[in-house]
């Protein structure tokens, strides 16, 4: 008897091929709908699902494999004499290779007019039923689900070397390929924030060198149709290959640059700004992030939310950077830029995702979840606590440093002055430390400067230390127990603070 394969794929990328030489192989072929008009119109024989079912396909396709003469044949076990003599009984021939990809949710969720009912209507039911009866025989049965398997499998079939393994590798591929697709159907449907299990689903981008360090194995994945401002959807047009170390660096300084709306640059070294400046230009606003911290710049990562120019690209070619990230380069930029020839120019859209999204990080055995950060000044309560109301330069300057001080790992302050940061204290063990980091850094700049902080002060010391270095006024999210200490010493230095009752914890 005749192996016999099945054939039923949305993706027609390489069938006529597949079929082609299946046929020549001596297997008896059985398909559908489509997929047999394709094989049809190749010139190979095909027989119609129907025939071997006996029942004819109704309800639109919905119902045309999901028949005991197809699941019988794939999940019949051939060393069992039992399931043997029952297919016989039954008058079930096997079913020895099934070729199955499903029908294409993931794009058409995709689509910007798409409808609830369209939407519903793409969910396979058949496709991944037969997938799962195939790979789970695979002992018996050689299930392909990557079109870009074919040409392997046929090898294989060919020089009689499709092994106990080779069909164990192509059966994990569809368990993942099909609980991908469920993921995906189970995130569409999904109105809960939170819901009682949380399945999600990335798509592998690249293997990477390596991960953090030399000694760790690592890849970059993206989740499915993820739309806006993404390291996953840039574009790479110049410089070497990404690592797992400038992925993390880029994505900081990529969510740094999304806070503002003017034309503005951002330095970011090790996960934290270390020059953030905002000008009319440009240039202006690039200047300004490199005078912020000069030394630290220095093989970086720079993001900015403007076409780059010739003129800012020949002002970024005058230090070593590991990466620079802007929307657009112009032609004369490019050539600049790739001049240097390890130097890597991205250019991801600065349209920031529509609606809310999540943050996961792991844990040893689980994830946590949470709302992504959007919070801002305009969603704050703000009160001035004292005496001196800040002047409107000075409330300017303390903007820009609540937005910079968000994305500076806790405890964190940072000093601001006309449009640019002076100094940065990140990730220190108390609030104080963090401060004078963020003043030395300033040095005689942080005269007549502003100062934040992603939390409260629960001592008045923090303000002593910005006093004394010449801060004019502080924004801080309030809410301390000692609030009262610190406005007092405010008060007595002159120092204008306003507290937002927000704060931005970044561990």
């Amino acid at each position: 008897m005749k192996k016999r394969a099945l054939l039923s794929v949305s993706d027609k990328q390489g069938l006529a091929a597949f079929a082609k030489q299946l046929h020549e192989l001596d297997y008896e072929l059985v398909s559908t709908g489509g997929t047999k008009r394709s094989i049809e119109e190749a010139g190979i024989p095909v027989m119609s699902i129907s025939e071997v079912t006996e029942f004819p396909e109704i309800m639109d396709g919905r119902v045309k494999t999901l028949h005991p003469s197809v699941h019988g044949g794939l999940l019949a076990k051939r060393s069992s004499e039992d399931h043997m003599t029952q297919l016989d009984e039954l008058d079930i021939q096997t079913i020895d290779l099934v070729a199955v990809n499903l029908y294409p949710f993931k794009n058409t969720i995709a689509k910007e007019d798409v409808t609830e009912a369209e939407a519903i209507e793409n969910i396979d039911i058949g496709g991944p039923t037969m997938l799962r009866s195939a790979a789970k025989s695979f002992e018996d049965v050689t299930v392909v689900v990557d079109p870009s398997d074919y040409d392997q499998v046929i090898e294989a079939l060919k020089h009689d070397q499709l092994t106990h393994d080779v069909r164990r590798q192509l059966a994990s591929k569809v368990f993942r390929h099909t609980a991908n697709y469920d993921a995906m159907i189970a995130g569409y449907m999904t109105e809960e924030p939170f819901p009682e299990t949380y399945t999600v689903t990335y798509e592998k981008v690249q293997s990477l060198r390596y991960g953090e360090n030399p000694h760790q194995t690592a890849a970059f994945y993206k989740k499915a149709n993820e739309k806006g401002a993404s390291l996953a959807n840039a574009e790479q047009l110049h410089g070497k290959e990404l690592s797992y170390n400038n992925i993390q660096d880029a994505n900081a300084a990529l969510e740094v640059v999304l806070e503002f709306s003017e034309p503005a640059a951002v330095a970011v070294k090790h996960m934290n700004p270390c020059g953030v400046g905002v000008g009319e230009t440009l240039y202006d606003a690039y200047t300004k992030a490199y005078e912020g911290d000069p030394v630290s710049i220095f093989g970086g990562i720079v993001a900015l939310n403007r076409e780059v120019d010739a003129e800012t690209a020949s002002k970024l070619k005058e230090i070593f950077l590991e990466i620079i990230i802007a929307p657009s380069f112009s032609d004369e930029a490019i050539e600049i830029l790739t001049a240097k020839k390890n130097l890597r120019l991205l250019t991801v859209t600065m349209d920031k995702p529509e609606g809310q999204t999540h943050k996961l990080t792991s844990v040893h055995g689980g994830l946590l979840v949470q709302d992504t950060d959007e919070g801002s000044l305009a969603d704050a309560e703000l009160e001035v606590a004292t005496d001196r109301e800040p002047t409107e330069q000075e409330m300017h300057d303390l903007k820009l440093s609540w937005q910079v001080v968000k994305h500076v790992k806790s405890n964190a302050i940072v000093i601001a002055k006309n449009d640019r940061t002076l100094g940065v204290g990140a990730g220190q063990m108390n609030r104080v430390g963090a401060a004078k980091i963020a003043l030395e850094q300033a040095g005689a700049q942080a005269q007549g400067s502003v100062m934040a902080s992603d939390a409260f002060f629960p001592m008045p010391d923090t303000v002593e230390a910005a006093a004394e270095a010449g801060v004019k006024a502080i924004i801080q999210p309030g809410g301390s127990k000692r609030d009262q200490d610190s406005i007092d010493a405010c008060n007595k230095h002159g120092v204008a603070m306003v507290f937002t009752r927000m704060r931005h914890f970044k561990h």
